[in-house]
């Protein structure tokens, strides 16, 4: 049980994403409906079945953990598990903790989360404009999320901002949002809206997506931009805008896809490990960790079945004017 997980196409897993609750503070338009129908309790994982799951994850090779949700931040005592998690980087097998989070919470956590070794966060932030925030929230509170960012920024953590580009929603931020990054020392990603969730209606937001390759040259109109060779274990591409000096990274799902080198897989708050996020394709891990209370033999060959039905990529495709490869469960349920 020491060989590491490789997939059928050859490539290691070594990221793991964990949504730790489906519940979230907002209700973001391309995450979630806004009536949305969260899980009974009995139905998650608890955070010593988390601790359990990531740790066996850990022992199989996975080296960067991420936590997500829903808003991972608002599941009760979560600070109890990023705490257990820290013995994992101590030891050096893990090598990166880390969350996405809407920030709403980062002002009360920040401090308790560099302490547990976390040092990056991401933070989804798709407009600096209250109104539109409002709108694309639902819920609203731009400025407890502001907030919430000098706040990891004051406790030494490097923060990420991952925006959506939504097609005539924050068109018109590019240069605001780069500016602001940048007076901030913060790094700023661009993510292509992708089809998924049932209630967006027929079209998918085909008249929302904004094809990052044509953002990319709108910022080259203003930047001189330079590739990077360098990742952060994730699916982004980044530049440097050398008149800035600050990074910028393109999250590119539709236009140009990542998937020769996926390294990660997607367990939800209820133990279901998605290989894919624009796949079906899942497996029940919580059956094997409750049946086995005492043994991770079986935990550790379910993970290693699951890795090997991992697909060669998703079908999510926006081109020729049609919708292709459209996923019914929402963002928030595979998490993150």
């Amino acid at each position: 049980m020491t060989a590491p997980l490789i997939d059928p196409f050859h490539r290691p897993i070594s990221y793991l994403r964990v949504s730790v609750t489906d519940r979230c503070d907002f209700r973001c338009v391309y995450c979630m409906s806004e009536n949305m129908s969260f899980l009974p309790k009995k139905e998650l994982l608890t955070l010593e079945e988390l601790d359990r799951m990531c740790s066996t994850f850990v022992n199989l090779g996975v080296e960067k953990l991420r936590i997500t949700g829903g808003e991972p931040l608002v599941r009760r005592d979560i600070m109890t598990f990023f705490r257990a998690m820290t013995r994992h980087l101590d030891s050096g097998a893990l090598k990166e903790l880390t969350l996405t989070t809407n920030g709403s919470q980062l002002a009360k956590y920040a401090g308790d989360l560099a302490q547990a070794g976390v040092r990056r966060v991401n933070v989804s932030l798709d407009t600096l404009d209250e109104q539109k925030f409002t709108d694309i929230t639902r819920w609203g509170r731009l400025p407890q999320v502001l907030k919430g960012i000098d706040a990891a920024q004051d406790a030494g953590m490097r923060v990420k901002l991952n925006a959506v580009a939504v097609k005539g929603f924050n068109e018109d931020e590019l240069f605001t949002l780069t500016e602001w990054c940048a007076a901030r020392d913060l790094d700023l990603t661009w993510i292509e809206v992708m089809p998924m969730g049932g209630d967006m209606g027929s079209d998918y937001r085909l008249d929302q997506y904004w094809k990052l390759t044509d953002l990319r040259a709108r910022l080259a109109q203003q930047y001189t931009l330079t590739d990077l060779s360098e990742s952060s274990g994730g699916p982004a591409r980044y530049v440097r805008l050398e008149e800035t000096g600050q990074k910028i990274g393109f999250i590119t799902p539709l236009s140009h896809n990542f998937c020769e080198s996926c390294n990660r897989v997607r367990m939800t708050c209820t133990g279901e490990l998605f290989m894919c996020l624009g796949q079906e394709d899942k497996a029940d891990l919580r059956a094997a960790l409750r049946n086995h209370p005492e043994d991770d033999l079986a935990l550790e060959e379910a993970i290693r079945a699951a890795i090997r039905l991992k697909p060669k990529g998703h079908d999510f495709d926006y081109s020729r004017q049609t919708v292709g490869g459209t996923m019914s469960r929402h963002m928030s349920h595979t998490g993150g």
